[in-house]
């Protein structure tokens, strides 16, 4: 391992190598405020391949609930420290080739996935790809509302092609995946609808870019996506509950359009598909699970993302943010739907 402030003189090891970090952990799943726990744990140590960073902001995602929860898989390791994405700054790297990368500034992504520890504590030991260079002027917030919200946006929106000039509808406009949708649709020359549930969610998906912002329980939001686009309907959709919105998408889509799927409300949810109708309109269903998605799709994620954030056009909606000590607050704060937007631990 080589660190920036790895050892003193002699080789020993340094004070912040020695000394335990502060992490949250939960060793058995259940309910947030039950199994989650804060407390001084090893300082990780980074091997080949791997690159140990100082956690400044932590991302909580639905899906680091699930995990918790047990929604669709046991436990997979004895003790788990959660959460998928952050920011910080590189401290430490495995390979002497990467020294380069000592004091870096990065957003994560997957820091949990298939691993034991996540982001959310001092220091978090990831593969280097994982560590993803964060532009100065970008603050370690947006950082760590990256990762999972925005990958999943970019797949659902691009891996049918290009979208400059393209129509666009948000199903869920003001969720965070959907506020990534907006914002990188804009940013890549869309034309953008989006779908909310009350005025505030509007003043987000609005503040995000959005070019048409329709009440799902006051507008008759098909009519309203046919009469603007004189008939044509949408080229991508990216719907949050295909399962309920399926009748909706379909009255709203283009011929040959395409609907992307990427949460669903119960691990065992089934959808039943009017098969003549979609085969009229000529449509492609697809599901998205970020962590199937392949590695190629995902690098060409990133590069857009970063792009976005050098334009400056990327800022997502903060709903939540708290230190490492509320994290069972703010893990349940996310599960009863009592904040939007993203929900962030500083570290």
């Amino acid at each position: 391992m080589l660190a920036s402030d790895s050892a003193d003189p002699e080789g020993v090891p340094s004070q912040s190598e020695r000394k335990p970090v502060r992490a949250a952990y939960y060793d058995r799943q259940g309910p947030a405020d039950v199994v989650l726990r804060v407390a001084e744990l090893p300082t990780p140590q980074p091997g080949p391949g791997e690159v140990r960073v100082r956690v400044h902001m932590s991302g909580l995602n639905p899906t680091d609930l699930k995990a918790r929860t047990g929604f669709s898989s046991p436990m997979p390791f004895p003790r788990i420290i959660p959460h998928q994405d952050g920011a910080g700054v590189i401290d430490a790297v495995g390979d002497a080739d990467e020294v380069g990368r000592l004091g870096q500034r990065v957003w994560i992504y997957e820091a949990q996935h298939g691993r034991a520890s996540g982001t959310a504590a001092a220091f978090v030991v990831v593969p280097s790809g994982h560590a993803v260079p964060l532009p100065d002027d970008v603050s370690f917030e947006v950082g760590a509302s990256l990762g999972i919200p925005a990958l999943t946006a970019h797949r659902c929106l691009f891996a049918d092609g290009a979208i400059d000039g393209r129509r666009v509808l948000v199903q869920g406009g003001a969720g965070v995946v959907g506020t990534a949708a907006i914002l990188l649709a804009k940013w890549a020359g869309a034309w953008v609808a989006a779908t909310v549930m009350n005025p505030e969610q509007a003043i987000i998906a609005r503040a995000a870019g959005a070019d048409l912002v329709l009440d799902r329980l006051n507008d008759d939001v098909a009519d309203a996506i046919q009469a603007t686009t004189r008939n044509a309907g949408v080229d991508r959709i990216v719907d949050v509950n295909v399962k309920a919105n399926l009748d909706l998408d379909l009255a709203c889509l283009a011929s040959g359009g395409v609907i992307s799927a990427y949460a669903t409300v119960g691990a065992t949810d089934a959808l039943s598909l009017p098969l003549l109708r979609a085969m009229v309109h000529g449509c492609v269903l697809r599901f998205v699970y970020i962590y199937s998605v392949p590695q190629e799709a995902k690098d060409n994620a990133i590069r857009d993302i970063n792009a976005c954030l050098a334009s400056g056009a990327y800022s997502p909606h903060v709903g939540l943010k708290v230190g490492l000590e509320k994290i069972a607050e703010a893990h349940g704060a996310l599960e009863a739907g009592s904040v939007m937007g993203k929900v962030l631990i500083a570290i």
